[in-house]
């Protein structure tokens, strides 16, 4: 008798193969189906599917390979998605792909008030501002002129008056040295010096937008230019024209519309001669603390409402207003001027700096 509490033990059973071989294949069957699960769950994730699209079966080797045309689908996509960076349109922040068109529809808008809105907006300075640039740059004939984004013209038919007055004054100047020749050589040699005689074209406008162009050869057939210009449609980031052409570059208030200034500045040098010269026009920052206010108030609450008196337009001004606090200021964008390859690049600031003028050189 055992004592109370206590178990007989009991003899080990025999436990056959079958039965071994048996539990084993239940185990066996629970951890494939578990595995296929778990495997499943995974492979449905995201970062699976992808993969199992980049990759089939080879049926010769059952190994898989890279399927080249899924995997370049993939990098076009990746590289689309890359590219749709944003950018600013004034103070509005949109899609690269966007702001040319926003901005080709401001000056649409615009185009016919332009030249009015400038006047009324600067008080007419604007035209001294440019009238320095001109003196600046201090063309001789001979030399071509490319002018982007100056669709209505006004950088280009002051550079053929500057022209014509240096061929005047080169003529007269001849004319006195000759004072011992008949009349007849020295209308002879007046007549050589006169531009209209010349007939070559002496500045190409380029610019995005049709309307401004337009604008631009009603005003130079107002105004009697009609040899010297050229008149074509092309984007500062892309101009249509072949390496080493121009001897100057003019820009005036249109490189802060372009979406990638730094591959206008590219452009801009590609176009220019050896020696040529780019020459920029824009507004930048105001210095003086007190003039600094005196300007943000005038162009935030005055000139939109300019625009929409003159020319109907209160956004198109606004983002005009906009678009000049977002450009760097002096000393940054005469850093990109040099990144882009220009040397001896200046400043000149007018009106205590609401304009500066950047100049460069290609060598």
């Amino acid at each position: 008798m055992l004592a109370p509490g206590i178990n007989p033990v009991r003899s080990p059973q025999r436990i056959s193969m079958t039965t071994v071989w048996t539990e084993l294949s239940r185990v066996h069957l629970w951890g494939l189906q578990l595995g296929t699960f778990v495997l499943g769950v995974s492979l449905t994730s995201p970062r699976h599917l992808k993969r199992a699209q980049q990759f089939s079966v080879c049926r010769q080797c059952q190994r898989q390979v890279p399927n080249l045309s899924k995997i370049s689908r993939f990098a076009v996509s990746a590289r689309l998605y890359s590219e749709q960076r944003s950018t600013h349109f004034g103070f509005e922040t949109v899609p690269e792909d966007e702001k040319t068109e926003k901005v080709y529809k401001v000056f649409q808008n615009v185009a016919q008030k332009y030249d009015v809105m400038n006047d009324a907006m600067s008080l007419g300075i604007h035209r001294l501002w440019k009238d320095t640039l001109l003196q600046l740059a201090s063309p001789t004939p001979g030399s071509l002129l490319l002018d982007v984004a100056g669709g209505t013209g006004d950088i280009s038919f002051r550079f053929l008056d500057y022209i014509r007055y240096r061929q005047d004054r080169e003529a007269r100047r001849d004319t006195l040295s000759r004072q011992s020749a008949s009349w007849q050589e020295i209308t002879e040699a007046y007549q050589r010096g006169q531009p209209g005689m010349q007939g070559g074209v002496q500045a190409v406008v380029c610019d995005i937008n049709k309307e401004m162009l337009k604008v631009g050869r009603q005003r130079a057939a107002d105004r009697g230019y009609g040899t010297g210009l050229s008149w074509v449609v092309g984007n500062a980031e892309e101009l249509p024209f072949d390496n080493d052409k121009f001897d100057f570059y003019t820009i005036a208030f249109g490189i802060r519309n372009v979406t990638h200034i730094n591959q206008a500045l590219q452009e801009a040098r590609r176009v220019l001669k050896p020696g040529g010269r780019f020459l920029c026009l824009e507004f930048s920052r105001v210095s003086n603390p007190l003039l600094s206010r005196v300007y943000d108030a005038y162009s935030f609450q005055l000139i939109p409402v300019l625009g929409e008196v003159i020319a109907g337009d209160w956004k198109s001004y606004q983002y005009l207003v906009e678009s000049i606090r977002r450009f760097p200021d002096q000393e940054e964008f005469k850093a990109m001027i040099e990144d882009a390859g220009f040397f001896k690049v200046q400043f000149h600031n007018l009106t205590g700096g609401v304009v500066a003028i950047h100049s460069g050189f290609k060598l």
